[in-house]
């Protein structure tokens, strides 16, 4: 993880919150850093040729497309795979579909399933709730041409990161809501769930890399119309109706101002009645899940990730 954050470092990146969004949106990622250190140790960092991608609108908005993962040993035919709908990170103002490569391609090949990760339009041209829109759109619209695919649209499952790992909550409250076919599992990783700024991982993960506590209010100025948006419910899961969800895995970086957002969301959904499983990885900071290939705590929550879903969706 320290060579991560080391090479990330070195590629010069200002920080966030003193930028305007077009700024930061040229900043290095966290996702860069993990390149560049595995380039340092001469490693490939190359997109495994084995998972073919498509690109497919689900709205008319540029911003509003899908990126299909596939892996080229798919069964074809009679033997529909299972789906996941993927969401990317980045506060809903920064990163896409690109800078998350990593994961969506890692579980497509894993599971044997097609993982259609979601882009969607970003704030502050779109606020709030316009990500939460098209994250809902994109689950409806894939829930209906899953089997063009070759995909087994009864057999899904969210997953998502960080702004991603919201929606992939809010998006399953909405299929609950609207009688769409609920996920059959959530996995959400280090998901923003909490609107509190008094959280425990506030304060002692205030100053960690690459995601800070004065980060988090930048990402709100921008995202929300008005400070009341904070509380609606899609964005503050924990206060949101949590009953009846699918079984949930929760993943959390233990360096993170986000840590305890994960946790007070296990804690809610238990509460709820839901079936829930979090854990916080040691020593591992915010974006560390697409790293599996150089950061050993990733590939043990990729690996957890991975037996869940399976389990989930299988026949």
């Amino acid at each position: 993880m320290q060579s991560v954050l080391d090479a990330l470092a070195s590629l010069g990146g200002k920080p966030i919150e003193t930028l305007t969004p077009a700024e930061a949106r040229m900043q290095p990622s966290a996702a860069e850093g993990a390149k560049a250190a595995m380039q340092k140790k001469g490693r490939s960092t190359a997109p495994d040729p084995s998972v073919t991608t498509q690109d497919l609108p689900y709205g008319s908005d540029p911003k509003q497309f899908a990126r299909i993962y596939k892996p080229v040993g798919a069964p074809a035919g009679d033997k529909p795979t299972p789906v996941i709908v993927y969401y990317h990170g980045g506060g809903w103002v920064i990163a896409d579909v690109d800078t998350y490569d990593a994961a969506p391609r890692a579980m497509a090949k894993a599971l044997n399933a097609i993982v259609v990760s979601v882009e969607y339009r970003h704030a502050p041209e779109f606020k709030f709730p316009a990500q939460h829109d098209d994250a809902a759109a994109a689950y409806r619209w894939t829930l209906q041409n899953a089997a063009s695919w070759g995909g087994d649209p009864a057999r899904i499952a969210t997953v998502g990161e960080s702004a991603g790992g919201n929606l992939a909550v809010a998006t399953a409250i909405y299929a609950r809501d609207n009688g769409l076919t609920l996920p059959r599992h959530i996995v959400s990783v280090y998901p923003i769930a909490n609107s509190s700024m008094t959280l425990p991982s506030r304060r002692d993960s205030a100053n960690a890399k690459p995601l800070n506590a004065a980060m988090l209010p930048w990402f709100g100025y921008y995202y929300q119309t008005n400070k009341a948006d904070a509380q609606d419910p899609r964005l503050n899961l924990v206060a949101a109706n949590l009953r009846g969800l699918p079984p949930t895995t929760i993943i959390n970086a233990q360096i993170d101002p986000l840590r305890s957002d994960g946790e007070t969301l296990a804690t809610a959904m238990r509460a709820a009645g839901d079936k829930v499983e979090q854990k916080t990885f040691p020593g591992v900071t915010h974006e560390f899940f697409g790293m599996a290939n150089v950061v050993n705590g990733a590939k043990q929550a990729n690996d957890l990730a991975v037996a869940r879903l399976k389990a989930a969706l299988a026949r």
